[in-house]
């Protein structure tokens, strides 16, 4: 159990970093939906389900739906 958990927080780490180095913002929205996909993961590991499908359903859901709509009204790669 502690190498899955240590597998997903290192995982989500390398997902956080890898989002902040991408000049493609597009890239960038989907490396920071991993992040909340781990760290729902990592809440139902954590024996709480109700708070991972919330962060399932809103961080890796809706945010990105939300962060994709910006980025079609915006320009797709950073200068």
């Amino acid at each position: 159990m502690i190498v899955i958990v240590t597998l997903v927080v290192a995982l989500m780490l390398s997902a956080a970093v890898s989002a902040l180095f991408f000049k493609d913002l597009l890239s960038a929205v989907i490396a920071s939906c991993l992040v909340s996909l781990f760290a729902s993961i990592l809440f139902l590991f954590l024996q709480a389900p109700d708070v991972a499908m919330a962060e399932a359903s809103i961080g890796a859901a809706l945010i990105t739906a939300v962060f994709m709509i910006a980025l079609r009204r915006t320009k797709r790669y950073e200068e």
